[in-house]
């Protein structure tokens, strides 16, 4: 399997598993925040918030799958990067509020990671083709 495939596959995983987060936290989003590492509910209502949440990661799967669906792999691997970003924060924000360490570093942490990995992995699968596509450049006239 080359490494385009398997970098397919898990970017389509990262994208389906953010849309259905996504889609949890809008549709349910009380029955969502179980096993994230925070309080069970949050004082008064909170459910607005976690609607927020649910949108933050339903664009999120959007963006992965609509550059994987066009094919822009480099930008596809620039984003994972940067998409990243969001579970890493949440790691930060269960560990802030004295959450467990094994769902901060366990789902969150490993979360961010695997797609840092992916990003990474797809930039490494476009470096030669973006290099091949460059522009030489040409000398000029002195």
């Amino acid at each position: 399997m080359s490494l385009k495939n398997v970098n397919t596959v898990l970017a389509a995983v990262c994208a389906l598993f953010v849309l259905y987060l996504g889609l949890s936290f809008i549709l349910a989003p009380e029955a969502s925040t179980q096993g994230v590492g925070l309080p069970a509910w949050p004082a008064g209502d909170g459910d607005g918030f976690l609607i927020m949440k649910g949108t933050r990661e339903l664009a999120m799967g959007l963006v992965i799958g609509i550059l994987l669906l066009t094919g822009h792999r480099r930008a596809l691997g620039w984003v994972l990067l940067m998409e990243a970003v969001a579970p890493f924060g949440d790691m930060i924000n269960v560990l802030a509020h004295q959450g467990p360490f094994a769902i901060a570093f366990g789902i969150h942490g490993l979360t961010a990671a695997l797609i840092a990995i992916t990003g990474l992995l797809t930039l490494r699968e476009t470096r030669k083709a973006h290099k091949a596509t460059a522009p030489t450049p040409t000398p000029q006239p002195a």
